[in-house]
């Protein structure tokens, strides 16, 4: 497989059906709370064990509300996403930020609308990735999100980053230029795009 930017990129990978039978913006849920959930649970652990960890969530508690989760205790919480892994710390953090949002928005939907990237940032135990994720998938935002995935396929092209941010403008730069001959195919919705690039990544690389 051979690019030479991110939109040749996206090409080539357009080429496999490496998306099938995964949601529309390949994260799961996409716009609700759960993906904030998601985002800080899929550190350092795999999605499967995420999964498991939502899913006893939702089972103990139904719906997942920031309110609910910005109540428990950190030691109810951790019990319940035990399968995450590093699940005290998560637990801790998730109850953080679910008050910090709260405080600093109001609610879910004011967040979504009016959350910056450097307000996620300041926040414990979010760093660029985990933000990327929060504002791609959870709030609709353009933005690409890259990964440990990202990097390697790119180093195995020979194309290396210095920064985190350095490897996600190369990222973006390439669609954003060519958004032209992409818009149709992603319902004009660059959000849409940046989404499934990133699942596309992954699920090649997951898979290779």
């Amino acid at each position: 497989m051979e690019f030479n930017n991110s939109y040749e990129l996206l090409i080539e990978l357009r080429k496999k059906d490496l998306l099938k039978s995964k949601p529309k913006y390949w994260w799961p849920n996409v716009g609700t709370f759960e993906v904030v959930i998601g985002a800080i649970l899929t550190q350092n652990t795999k999605w499967k064990n995420v999964e498991k960890a939502i899913e006893k969530l939702k089972t103990e508690n139904g719906e997942l509300k920031i309110e609910e989760i910005a109540s428990f205790k950190p030691s109810f919480l951790a019990e319940l996403i035990k399968p995450a892994g590093f699940y005290n710390q998560k637990a801790k953090r998730l109850i953080v930020l679910s008050k910090n949002i709260l405080r600093d928005f109001g609610d879910f939907e004011s967040f979504k609308e009016n959350v910056t990237r450097k307000w996620l940032l300041e926040q414990k135990g979010v760093g660029f990735e985990t933000a990327d994720s929060i504002l791609c998938y959870g709030c609709s935002r353009e933005v690409m999100v890259v990964d440990a995935y990202t990097r390697r396929l790119l180093k195995k092209r020979g194309y290396e980053f210095d920064s985190y941010n350095e490897m996600r403008e190369w990222c973006e730069r390439g669609i954003e230029e060519n958004w032209d001959k992409l818009a149709i195919i992603y319902e004009n919705d660059l959000n849409l795009c940046f989404a499934r690039f990133h699942g596309k990544i992954v699920e090649f690389m997951k898979n290779g």
